[in-house]
């Protein structure tokens, strides 16, 4: 939903702010007073290209700012491409400045954006029927999702089902497509499989084996600073020589001494018995720390080996992987590929007769699916056709137009994720013309009469949360406008709408009301925007009816629309 709106020196527009709400905003005032250029202020926002005749006459630059209230799941991936993180109550600003010079910088959030990414924003905020088009509907690819939402959940679930299949389909496709490429190319890549293949069989590699060699490594380059640390602490122990007084020396002359005490305290027992262990433990580790040190030799040849050993390995992981682990796994899957290379024609074979399996229910279902959009276009038809009659286009005719893609090319369908159809919403809206599409209807208010009727059918599934109507009441008046009052108050009930109008019938659906006002202040033309009360109401549709020539009749006959307006609404709710 639209909020708020700031516009900066656009056209006779030197500032002005808007704030909008949920429901039927209706903007009226004199013609030439600055209407349309709001809307056109919100067309550049959503990313329409600007003139600069645009900018206010003495000004160097122009600057427009819309703030949304949004869903989150709607702009996701946008979000998510341009780094922007979302705010919490769903806040979205958009800002647009352009300049004189040719300068436009465009911001989300905050955020430096281009144009286009504006663009593609926009077309999820807002529709735009008038004179400015920013219309959804226009867009051919969105129409066969519109009707796949009108179509509801007998639709949904055969797409869902559909693109379960058309997804194995797409997986059997991609391993034939990599099993039968050129025989050439073929044989090189089972040459460099079998290559690889037998250089990782030829190390033999075992997990872990690499740690092991490293520590291994680690001991015989360091072989003479080992034997240095073991001489020096077994020294300490037991003694270099007999003029050397060792630590088991002084051991064993202690424990004598503790044991001369116990033979007149024999609370000294157990202290006896310790300094005993003591002695006894180090006697051990003095006898072990020689036996390995009498036992180390430096062995040049095996330190050759592993480092040779581990060179292999070395490089090996710079090929195939970071461990040995994951050499291991990338030959279990060479060796894989490799099979089913070698055996690829059998396997073609057999993944060939497997595609043509999945195909037959993949063009059953595609079928199913347009069958049942089929139903649903026959409702749509007819329930739009009704809403073009209401609306005093009697003679129009509305059609849902269907291209089934059954023609194969290279012996294989063009499946798309939505099936085979190819939708297209067309009109014809005068006797004897033929049906053509949407974008070829030239009458802005009949465009913006044809969308208010498919709107009015669709509000329910159309995902776009504001609309904006210019112009639909173009050339109507009695019966026709009090219609198409009665039914932008239905579309209002789900979608925020923002209207322009000259109608009064139009004008007194009003949840919210705007006159736009032109002024002359100091020999300079500028525009004003005033959010009505219900008096000022009563006065701008009085103004509507009868121009400045407002009578009490005039006033009674505005009551008697506001309060016949104000009913109808409460039925809709």
């Amino acid at each position: 939903m639209l909020r708020h709106l700031v516009i900066h020196n656009v056209a006779l527009i030197d500032k002005v702010e808007l704030e909008l709400n949920e429901g039927m905003n209706i903007l009226t005032g004199e013609t030439g007073a600055g209407k349309s250029v709001i809307i056109g202020s919100l067309s550049a926002i959503l990313g329409e290209r600007v003139s600069r005749d645009m900018i206010r006459t003495g000004s160097d630059k122009a600057f427009i700012e819309a703030v949304f209230n949004v869903n989150y799941e709607s702009l996701s991936d946008i979000y998510e491409n341009l780094g922007i993180e979302p705010e919490e109550d769903g806040t979205l600003v958009i800002s647009r400045e352009f300049s004189v010079s040719g300068k436009n910088i465009c911001r989300v959030n905050g955020r430096m954006v281009t144009l286009s990414v504006l663009k593609e924003i926009g077309e999820r905020l807002v529709d735009i029927h008038g004179q400015h088009d920013n219309q959804s509907l226009l867009k051919t690819e969105k129409h066969i999702e519109l009707l796949d939402s009108f179509g509801g959940a007998a639709i949904e679930k055969l797409k869902y089902s559909y693109r379960e299949i058309l997804s194995e389909y797409k997986s059997i496709k991609d391993k034939i497509k990599k099993l039968s490429g050129d025989e050439a190319e073929r044989s090189r890549k089972i040459d460099i499989l079998r290559y690889q293949l037998d250089e990782i069989n030829a190390a033999e590699l075992k997990p872990g084996e690499d740690a092991e060699l490293e520590k291994q490594r680690n001991v015989l380059s360091n072989v003479e600073k080992i034997l240095t640390s073991l001489t020096v602490v077994h020294n300490i122990l037991n003694g270099a020589d007999e003029n050397q007084t060792s630590v088991l020396d002084m051991l064993r002359t202690a424990g004598i001494e503790m044991q001369n005490a116990v033979k007149w305290d024999d609370t000294y027992e157990d202290t006896a018995a310790q300094i005993d262990d003591i002695t006894y433990r180090l006697e051990d580790i003095a006898d072990e720390i020689r036996r390995k040190r009498d036992s180390m030799e430096y062995n040049p040849e095996m330190l050759e080996q592993i480092e040779d050993r581990l060179d292999i390995i070395n490089k090996l992981k710079r090929k195939y992987g970071n461990t040995i682990e994951d050499i291991i796994k990338f030959r279990k899957d060479i060796e894989c590929e490799l099979e089913q290379m070698e055996g690829s024609e059998e396997l073609l074979a057999e993944l060939q007769k497997k595609l043509n399996e999945v195909e037959e229910q993949l063009y059953s279902k595609a079928c199913e699916l347009s069958n049942e959009r089929r139903k649903a276009a026959e409702i749509l038809e007819s329930r739009i056709t009704e809403q073009l009659e209401d609306l005093e286009m009697k003679k129009a005719r509305f059609a849902v137009n269907f291209e089934f893609a059954d023609d194969c090319d290279n012996n294989s369908r063009n499946y798309m994720s939505n099936g085979l159809d190819k939708i297209e919403f067309l009109i014809s809206t005068n006797p004897g013309e033929p049906l053509k599409p949407l974008a070829r209807i030239a009458s802005g208010g009949e465009m913006s009469r044809i969308m208010l009727a498919i709107k009015t059918i669709l509000a329910d599934v159309d995902k776009v949360p504001t609309l904006i109507f210019d112009e639909v009441d173009t050339g109507i008046s009695g019966k026709a406008a009090q219609k198409v009052a009665e039914k932008l108050a239905l579309v209002s009930c789900t979608h925020q709408t923002i209207c322009i109008t000259h109608v009064p019938q139009i004008a007194c659906m009003a949840d919210n009301h705007y006159l736009i006002q032109k002024a002359v202040i100091k020999d300079t033309t500028r525009t004003r925007v005033k959010k009505l009360e219900q008096n000022d109401k009563l006065m701008e549709i009085a103004r509507i009816l009868d121009g400045d020539n407002i009578t009490d009749i005039t006033m009674k006959h505005a009551e008697e629309m506001i309060r016949n307006a104000q009913l109808i609404k409460n039925k809709l709710k």
